[in-house]
């Protein structure tokens, strides 16, 4: 029987060939048994860890709040924190914004948004409207004006109801009836349905210049919605509308005020008579109980009634098992 054999010569020499044909010269390859090694170079632009847009938006916040109010001084740092980006970081910008917005620093948010205007990003309705709403919160109205009057001459139509709604809120607030009619005319013209907010204040004016015909038109052309859309939990849903006169108790009579404290002082007279005629108190106080629920006069002499017929049968019974 033959058998082939290698012998450890063989085999020696057929290592130390392989050995030479992939010799090992640096620790960083990596051999594949398949296809041989693959060296692994060093990537000089991810040496750093990747900093993600919370951190970023955060040391932005903090670099920011840590200025003076000197424009040159904030548009400085704010240009040597983008320095080293590749692109603009509009979305660590947004979240700082948010961030301002949170803790109230107007006039930060004043100046990041103006200084990323300046760079020609983030030109959205969104910062817009927190631009607009910084110079509001700021007091300084004549700027936001200006604002607002060159958004609806560029946009109009596309100009969201937001923006009508804070202009409106403002001039309600600072008593400037006219200029508000004008954005409410300026809605209308432009198809623009009204909040419900809105709808309250322009009543609320027209009731306090004394122009009712006007309110009866409003409240004629706008009547209150009867469905309302809430998110819950991340869902749009729809909730039925209730008006405040369901809601709200109705507005009580002193005229029958007096007379429902009569009757109650009449009911306790009678609870007390029969308190001392030894009926059983449990089965009176669930009867005064049920006729302070009810308040319903018509009721009272009935409950009374069924109170003691109930309270001798068990009079009867207690008899009986004596």
């Amino acid at each position: 029987m033959f058998a082939v054999r290698y012998g450890p010569s063989t085999f020696a020499f057929g290592f130390e060939r392989a050995a030479a044909a992939h010799p090992r010269k640096f620790g960083s390859l990596v051999v594949c048994g398949a296809r041989g090694p693959r060296p692994r170079y060093p990537r000089v632009w991810k040496t750093r860890k990747r900093i993600g847009t919370v951190s970023k938006s955060q040391k932005l916040v903090q670099c920011v709040k840590g200025l003076s109010n000197v424009k040159e001084e904030v548009y400085g740092a704010l240009d040597s924190f983008v320095a080293w980006e590749l692109e603009f970081p509009l979305i660590a910008v947004k979240k700082a914004l948010k961030t301002l917005e949170y803790e109230k620093e107007w006039k930060r948010i004043i100046q990041v948004i103006k200084w990323m205007f300046n760079k020609g990003q983030g030109k959205t309705m969104g910062s817009y409207y927190t631009l607009l709403n910084a110079l509001i919160e700021d007091g300084r109205v004549e700027e936001a004006e200006e604002l607002y009057g060159k958004i609806f001459s560029r946009y109009l139509e596309g100009l969201p109801r937001t923006f009508f709604m804070r202009m409106i809120s403002l001039y309600y607030r600072l008593e400037s009836y006219q200029k508000m009619f004008e954005i409410f005319a300026d809605m209308e013209e432009l198809g623009v349905r009204p909040d419900g907010s809105i709808i309250r204040m322009l009543g609320d004016v027209f009731q306090k210049l004394g122009m009712m015909d006007k309110y009866v038109k409003l409240k004629k052309k706008y009547p209150p919605p009867k469905w309302e859309y809430r998110y819950i939990k991340g869902k749009r849903i729809r909730l039925k509308v209730y008006p405040k006169n369901e809601i709200e108790e109705p507005m009580r009579d002193p005229a029958t005020d007096e007379v429902e404290e009569e009757e109650s002082m009449d009911l306790d007279s009678e609870l007390e008579e029969a308190a001392s005629a030894g009926l059983d108190r449990n089965v009176l106080d669930e009867a005064a109980v049920e006729t302070l629920n009810l308040c319903r006069p018509e009721l009272l002499f009935g409950i009374i009634h069924a109170c003691f017929i109930k309270a001798g049968k068990n009079n009867e019974l207690i008899s009986s098992n004596d």
